[in-house]
Order: structure tokens, then sequence, then C-alpha cells
């Protein structure tokens, strides 16, 4: 462009410099001498220099401005192209984000027809447990009469009932481990397309604190006046308990766990009123939860301990333990609890016993009163008595002389050193000494006989 401007400057001033010299010419034509033809021809040279100079000047400008141009036309194919494969890219996470929503439609639909299916199932098998209860009481009975009438020989009608009791709860038991393995992996299942789900909902779209308000406040609408909501969907309402729970602290028991939807048996968090939040193993059975607070299965703890271990519990929940004192009062004192002992013997027979009782505090050394409510065994333990917890280190009551704890292992409710502990030394049937038989773990009422357990579990559930 410099260079056109400087032509346009120069073409003038040549061409204005030619007619001066035509001019002067003119002027000098009656001059004797004339001018020399060659002058004309310099400028001439002159002029042609600059048009030459001038087409370098413009044919490096075109150059220049084709180089341009080339960049501008390779920076829009660049364009072009990279807009192309948006374009493409966009349109594909659309077809992705229509199928992840289908797919998240039919798995929900899933969802909700495997939770029926469960519920339906799980409302069986209650029937079934509380069929099996019932038989087995018949058959526990017939026990007791053979055992009562053991030297009279029982007639063929007894003995064709008794064996056709026992087929027939042997039966009930393989149909209930059936449905049990079918419930197992239903909740598998459930639990799998659930991690699905939210895996997908987190990809469509991120949570709303919007729906999580809407959801607080529907549960607060259409639940009961209690701390657990109870609406009309079951769904809704484990939801609505499980965002309670999550906002006023744990459950106060593991019925309060149980009535929020909760089915699996295992270690929960309580918080009871007035307590600090501990663990706990709720096993989720007859229709309701229990809170377990003492459990053995094959003698791998030693029960024989302090009263502070006593007091503040030891062992493996998943596995033998005691719970504790403390935290077994910081239960009861709630409200009214039902005691429920279940016993199984060396030849696997299981019975069970159940108590109204109440529980006193560290000032009373959690004495214990208990009143039978209902069992398949006969009752080993004074009834409408007052009975001090102790251990080796702190016996309360030392009768004649005699340390109860001391002598029988294992902290327990002992009254006049019965002979009935359910923490006492861990005994195989091969022990038949009866020293070592009264320190074991075993069931003696006042009038019976022995019962070496190799088993048993104690515990609670609110009465209401």
């Amino acid at each position: 462009m410099k260079i056109i401007l400087v032509f346009l400057f120069i073409a003038p001033l040549a061409l204005s410099a030619r007619a001066e010299k035509d001019y002067s010419s003119f002027d000098s034509a009656a001059s004797p001498e004339t001018k020399s033809r060659f002058a004309m021809l310099d400028d001439v040279r002159i002029l042609a220099n600059g048009l030459l100079q001038l087409g370098h000047g413009l044919k490096d400008f075109v150059h220049k401005t084709k180089g341009q141009m080339n960049d501008i036309f390779q920076k829009l194919y660049i364009f072009d192209r990279s807009f192309y494969e948006l374009s493409l890219q966009t349109s594909e996470i659309k077809e992705e984000e229509e199928q992840l929503r289908q797919t998240t439609a039919r798995l929900q639909i899933n969802n909700e027809e495997i939770k029926n299916l469960s519920q339906e199932m799980n409302s069986k098998i209650e029937d079934l447990i509380q069929n099996k209860i019932q038989l087995q009481e018949k058959v526990w009975g017939l026990e007791d009469k053979v055992t009562k009438l053991a030297i009279i020989q029982p007639s063929m009608q007894e003995t064709k009932e008794i064996s056709s009791l026992k087929a027939f709860v042997e039966q009930q038991d393989n149909h209930i481990k059936q449905l049990l393995k079918i419930v197992e992996d239903q909740h598998v299942q459930l639990d799998r397309q659930h991690n699905q789900i939210m895996e997908l909902e987190d990809k469509v779209q991120e949570p709303s604190l919007l729906l999580f308000s809407e959801l607080v406040i529907s549960c607060n609408t259409e639940g009961s006046n209690g701390p657990f909501v109870q609406v009309s969907h079951p769904s809704c309402s484990q939801i609505c308990n499980c965002l309670l729970f999550a906002l006023l602290g744990a459950a106060p028991d593991c019925t309060a766990l149980y009535n929020s939807g909760m089915r699996s048996s295992g270690v929960y968090t309580i918080k009871p009123n007035g307590s600090e939040a501990f663990n706990v193993y709720c096993e989720m059975k007859l229709g309701s939860s229990w809170t377990v607070i003492q459990k053995r299965v094959d003698g791998s703890l030693d029960f024989n301990q302090t009263w502070d271990a006593y007091a503040n519990g030891f062992g493996d929940l998943n596995e033998e333990f005691w719970l504790g004192l403390n935290k077994t009062y910081s239960i009861t004192k709630q409200g009214d609890y039902i005691l429920r002992i279940e016993l199984q013997d060396w030849k696997d027979n299981k019975r069970y016993i159940e108590y109204a009782f109440s529980l006193g505090g560290p000032e009373t050394d959690y004495t214990l009163q208990l009143s039978r409510v209902s069992g398949s065994i006969p009752n080993a333990l004074p009834e409408q008595t007052e009975l001090r917890f102790s251990t080796a280190g702190r016996d309360v009551d030392i009768i004649n002389d005699f340390n109860c704890p001391e002598n029988y292992l294992g902290g327990w409710w002992h009254s006049e050193c019965e002979e009935t502990n359910l923490n006492g030394k861990y005994v195989a049937p091969r022990s038949r000494g009866r020293l070592d038989r009264r320190k074991g773990l075993y069931w003696k009422p006042k009038k019976g006989r022995y019962y070496l357990l190799k088993s048993t579990k104690i515990m609670i559930h609110p009465t209401d």
C-alpha cells in the first residue's frame, strides 16, 4: 500500500518535469543550439525504474496478501471442522442422556416390582415362622410329657404323633430356609439396582435440595405425632424415617429401626433417651426386632470377667458378646420390655422362655425382677424376687461363706447360688463330672434335669 502511494506521488512529479522540459524546448526553439534528445530518455528510464520498483512492491504485496488469505482460509477450515465435530459429540451426548433416562425409568419400575415381591415373601415367611413356633411348642410339650412318663412305654399313637410333628417341623424348616435364601437374593438384587439407579441419577442430573425439603415436609404432614412417621406407601415411610433419623440422631432401640423399614439383622447404632450412642446387634425376627444383650455359640470368648467388664460390655457383636449392664439399663429405662432367652442343647433342640422384667440401675447393682410370660422350657430363675448382679470380684450376697460367681465362674443374677448360669464356663458334653457341669453353661429348673447348653441368646423387646 505504501508503494502505491509513493507511485502516485512520483508520477505527477515526473509528468510535470516532462511538461516543463517540453515547454522549455518550445522556448528555446529559436535558440541556435538544439537540446539533446537523450535527455528525455533519461526521464523515461527514471519513470521506468520507478514503475519497476512499483511492480516489485505490488508483487510482494500480492504474495503477502495471498499468504494471509491462505492462513485465514486454513483457520476457517479448522474452525468449521471443530464446529462439526462438536455438533456430532453434542448429538451423541443427547442420545446417551436419553438412553440413561430410559434405563433409569426401567430400573425404577423393576425396583418397585422386586420390593413388592419381597414384602409378600416376608409376610409369608413370618406366617411360616409363627406356624413353626406353634408346632415346636406342641413338639416340646410332647417331649416334656414323654420325659415325665419315661418309665411308662408310650403308646403307638403318641409315637406316631411325635414322629409326624417332627417330620412336619423339619419340612417347614426346609421351606423357611429356601424362602430366606430367596429373600436374601432379592435383597442383594435390590441393593445392586439401587446403586445403579443412584449412579445413573448422578450422571443425568445433580441432586436437588428442593426435592429433599419437599420430602421432609411430606413426612411431617403425613406422619403421626411421634418421632417416627407412618405414611401410606412403605418406601416413602422408610425414606422419611431415615431422613428423620439423620436429622434427629440415631434410633432409641432396634424396634424403632424395624418400624422405619429395616429388615436385615446386623449391627446398628442406637441412641436411647438421655444416653450416648452405641452399637448393638439387632435381630429381625418374629415380625419385629430384638436387641441382643448376650450371645454364646462356641465358647471362643471367656465370660469369667470383672465387674467393670460386665458393666461396660465385652466381645464382638457379630460373634460372642455381652452388651453391658449400663447399655442394657439405658434401653430398658425408656419403657416396659420383654426379656427372651433362647437355648439350644447339644442335640440341637431349641427352646425359649420369655419374662416381663424390670432392671435397676448401677445404684441397685442392676437388680433384676422377673415374671414368666410364656415359653417351651420349665422356669429356672426365681420370679418376683430381686436378683442382684454379681461377679467374682464383687459378690453382693455371699451365702454360707460360699461365693457364687467365684465358685461357679462368670457374672450372673445369682439367688441362693442357683444352678442356672448362662455366663458360666463353656463345657462340652464329654465333661460328665458334676463339679465341671455346675461351672458350665446350663439351665437347671428346681424340679427337673440339667440342660447342658451349646448356645444361648438373651434379647429384649418393648412390650407395646
